[in-house]
This record gives structure tokens, C-alpha cells and sequence, in this order.
């Protein structure tokens, strides 16, 4: 027991807010202990984010008292959270590009001296911090050099450089493979020993019962219940999550494959020689998963193919013929797509509403013969797949910058099903988001591999990618390292791939 006059560190009772007429929470309770790792489940729009917003100052609550080692407490703005001891990793980055690693993590003490900023102790503290995370990241760099699983590394340093005392985690290993995973949660260990208290907020389920101690459920912004996780299993907590039991996670796969290859992959090599002599191919109708460990070239091969990044050499085959692609906008004349890992940077236009992100890639088939837009066209096409996605909003003239974090990772996955492509790249396809909205997810890649399209998914999550393939490619360092056929899928067979190890 901590020597605080509270057996709880935060105490969250009777919460409720509102945006307008649209109520988020209604008498919420979340208490967590000192020195405890507790785990906030539920769907996308279950009002998750906002409670943590209302704790750490985003938000200000309706109602309710929130109440920090047995004190009530009122953060107006992320300061008074920062200063009370309240950190936050949101799921969404918020580093400053053109800064260095460094400069980001203690962002909170530029311009704290009257004199000046000694520099080379900034760099240092910053590196033995990320150094004691386990992770290989150069603190003077700029971190828009950085991978996307780098700068989810730096959030979570930047957290800890301040008086922690409640540590907010919301989806931290989305784009993180087993071992950096295995990483983030020797470090929670550590933490908690130190009698920090944590909220841990993810889809993933399997990860709750390896670190959590307790968990609360919310579902359309009622708290369904808490309990400790030896109380409890997977199956009591989708009950409580979606209010229903949820079979057949992985739907089954019943498209027909096509003989031939619909696109071929030779010898791809990009100029920086991260991806080097990539050759493969997929099938009409096949979902192709490629896994490996993060830096294995993995989303790199995606963004050679797709044009974003330029190649130094390698040939691609569509149809039996070969393609350019210079561009996106090569790619997308090629009738390729591609949703990116990295949803708030490349995936959606933020500002933009549900309906202009959805209808942008698919001009040509909702013009008439002038190029006007044919308005019927468009919103058939974009309410179908809002429908069919279950994208949570009140109407789809919503800007995508108002939505969750998944109804956002939905709206990006729309946006490229709303072509008929012949070929589509999906990188991540299920990050950040609920467990029922998984399963709806994996219907739509289902449906699209059933008109022919070529499929291939990047994934991070093993189980998933074992789902969902129908043959999975291994990457290490760059290159393809081993090829698993159905019968083979396996953890053990991925991580020994993923490692440069021959499967036994």
C-alpha cells in the first residue's frame, strides 16, 4: 500500500460529457491503484479517449469528480495534467517533425533557461533515456528521419522525461512487432515497481492479460464493468465490450485463386538499399500476407511499388505486362491502391469530411461523360461502405479529423475500396481498432479478394496475418527470407523467419 491518504491513485466517479447534443459519457467510474497496470477497453467511439482527455486536461467534464491520490483535481489544459503528473502517449503522434529526437523528448524545457540551453547535456539525457527503453535511436536526429515505430518509441520517452506519476498508454504497440512489444512491456514492469500507476488502452486483447491487473470496460459511453483480469477471459470481455458473443474472429476463406499471377514483383531494390532484390508474386483472389520484424523493409517494399518511394532498380508485372510506377499517381492510373501504415500522415485528408476522403480516388467512376460529378453516384458509393465499414459518425459531411482514431483508420481503408483496383496494399489494416470492427474489416478484404483483386497485407500482428492469408511471405533485412504455405502458419515459423533463422 502507498503511504497516500488514497488507496487509489485516480478515482473518476460519475463522469459525463457531452458535445453538444451528442452525449459521449454518462456516469462513468474508473478507479486505479497505486503502482497498478489497469487496462480501458472498448469499441471505437465507446468514449475511451475522452475520459483520458477529461483526466489529463484535454477536456473539461460535465460531470462527476475526478480525484488524483485522494485529492479532486481539475486540469484546465494538458499543463495542469503535466504538472499534477499525468502523461499521455495518445495513439495519434504529436512530435514536431523538423525537431531533433532530443529537442521533442524535453520539449517542455525550451526556453525554461534565462540564459541558454546546454545542448550536448539535452542530447545526452535524451539518449541514456531512450537507451534504458532498449531501443536503438539516435537522439540528435531529426525526427522525421525516423521510422514510424522510432517515433512511437520517442512519445513514449517524451512521456517519461517528466514527474510521472500516471502513465497514459492509448494503442502503443499498433506498429510495434513482438520484440519491441516485449520491450514496451518489460519497461510498464519496471514502472509499476516504481509504484507508478498506468492506463493501458488496446484492441488487443491478448496483450491485456499478459500485463494488466485490472480492467474497466466502457460501451457507447456507459462503464460495463471492471474487475481484475484473473476474474475474467476474452470471451466476458467482448461480452461486455460489444454486448454480444463474437465467433469466427478470422472469417473463413472461401475466394477461388486464380492460376496465374495477377502482378509479379522482381528483383525490387530501393536506392537507399533498405529493400533489396524483393521478388514475388500474388494471385487474383489470393490475400498474400507479408510479416517480419519492424525495420525488415516490410512497408518500404509497399511504398516502392506503390511509387511513393523511388526504386533503384526491379521490374513489376501487371497482367503479364510490365508497369511504371513513378508516382502514386502512376499507381493509381495502374489500378493499384495502397492504405498506409501511418493513417494521420498519408492516409486521410484530416480537414477534409468522410465523404470527399471516400469519393476522392474514385472520381472517374462517379463522373458522367462531361466530368461532373454525379451526386447520386457519390453518396450510394460512400454511404454503402460507411454502412458496410460501420463508421461511427452522425453523417459523412463529419471532417475526418473529428472521428476515433479507428472510425479514421476506416475511413482511410474506404477510400481505397471504393476503386475497383486490381491490386491493393494494405499495411496495417486493423490498427487501432476494435475487436468488432476487425472482424468487419476482414469481411471487406474477404468480399474484395472474391472479385479477383490481388490482396496483399502487411501486418504486425501475427495471429492476424495468420487469419486473414492465404500464404505469407517472411521478410528480414530487406529481402524475403522464407515463404510459409497454409499448413506451415506458425509464431514460432514467422519469428524464426523474421530472424534469419531456417524453420526446423
Amino acid at each position: 500500500m502507498n503511504n497516500s491518504e488514497s488507496e487509489y491513485r485516480v478515482e473518476m466517479t460519475g463522469i459525463s460529457k457531452s458535445f453538444g447534443v451528442v452525449s459521449v459519457l454518462e456516469n462513468v467510474n474508473l478507479k486505479v491503484e497505486h503502482g497498478e497496470i489497469h487496462a480501458l477497453l472498448g469499441e471505437n467511439g465507446a468514449g475511451k479517449s475522452t475520459l483520458v482527455k477529461i483526466l489529463s486536461g484535454v477536456h473539461q467534464k460535465d460531470g462527476g469528480k475526478v480525484l488524483l491520490n485522494g485529492k479532486e483535481i481539475n486540469p484546465k489544459n494538458t499543463h495542469d495534467g503535466q504538472v499534477l503528473g499525468i502523461s499521455v502517449v495518445y495513439q495519434e503522434l504529436s512530435l514536431v517533425n523538423d525537431l531533433s529526437v532530443a529537442e521533442n523528448i524535453y520539449l517542455h524545457k525550451l526556453g525554461a533557461s534565462k540564459f541558454w540551453m546546454n545542448w550536448k547535456q539535452l542530447i545526452k539525457d535524451a539518449q541514456e533515456l531512450i537507451d534504458s527503453l532498449g531501443f536503438e535511436i539516435d537522439a540528435s536526429a531529426k525526427v522525421r528521419e525516423l521510422s514510424i515505430v522510432q517515433k512511437q518509441v520517442v512519445e513514449i520517452a517524451k512521456a517519461l522525461s517528466e514527474d510521472t506519476k500516471v502513465l497514459i498508454l492509448d494503442e502503443p504497440t499498433t506498429v510495434f512487432d513482438p520484440t519491441d512489444t516485449q520491450k514496451l512491456f518489460d519497461n510498464l514492469f519496471r514502472l509499476k515497481e516504481k509504484g507508478i500507476s498506468i492506463i493501458y488502452i488496446s484492441h488487443h486483447l491478448e496483450e491485456i492479460f499478459k500485463i494488466a491487473d485490472s480492467v474497466t470496460v466502457l460501451r457507447d459511453g456507459l462503464d460495463t464493468g471492471s474487475m481484475s483480469t484473473a476474474e475474467t477471459n476474452t470471451d466476458g470481455v467482448i461480452r461486455l465490450m460489444i454486448g454480444r458473443e463474437l465467433t469466427d474472429l478470422y472469417p473463413k476463406r472461401d475466394a477461388k485463386i486464380g492460376n496465374n499471377p495477377i502482378f509479379e514483383v522482381k528483383n525490387l531494390t530501393a536506392r537507399d538499399n533498405l529493400v533489396h532484390n524483393v521478388s514475388f508474386n500474388v494471385k487474383p483472389g489470393e490475400v498474400l500476407g507479408i510479416a517480419g520484424l519492424g525495420g525488415s523493409g516490410r512497408t518500404e517494399t509497399a511504398k516502392l511499388i506503390f511509387g511513393a518511394d523511388k526504386k533503384k532498380s526491379g521490374i513489376l508485372m501487371l497482367d503479364g505486362k510490365e508497369i511504371k510506377t513513378k508516382s502514386p499517381v502512376d499507381a493509381v492510373a495502374q489500378e493499384i491502391g495502397f492504405v498506409s501504415e501511418d493513417r494521420k500522415e498519408e492516409g486521410v485528408f484530416l480537414p477534409l469530411s468522410i465523404r470527399r476522403n471516400i469519393s476522392v480516388t474514385s472520381f472517374r467512376s462517379i463522373s458522367g461523360k462531361l466530368g461532373f460529378i454525379n451526386t447520386d453516384k457519390e453518396y450510394k458509393k460512400v454511404l454503402g461502405l460507411i454502412d458496410k465499414l460501420n463508421i461511427k459518425a452522425p453523417n459523412s459531411e463529419v471532417d475526418v479529423k473529428n472521428l476515433s482514431g479507428g472510425n479514421q483508420q476506416k475511413v482511410a481503408l474506404a477510400k481505397w475500396l471504393s476503386i475497383d483496383s486490381k491490386i491493393i496494399l494494405i499495411d496495417e489494416p486493423t490498427r487501432g481498432v476494435d475487436v468488432g470492427a476487425k472482424v468487419e474489416i476482414y469481411n471487406l478484404i474477404n468480399e474484395v479478394a472474391k472479385k479477383g483483386v490481388g490482396v496483399i497485407v502487411i501486418s504486425s500482428d501475427m495471429p492476424e496475418i495468420m487469419g486473414i492469408s492465404d500464404r505469407i511471405l517472411v521478410m528480414h533485412k530487406g529481402t524475403i527470407y522464407g515463404e510459409l504455405a497454409k499448413e506451415k502458419f506458425s509464431e514460432e515459423n514467422i519469428l524464426r523467419y523474421s530472424i534469419g533463422e531456417p524453420i526446423k
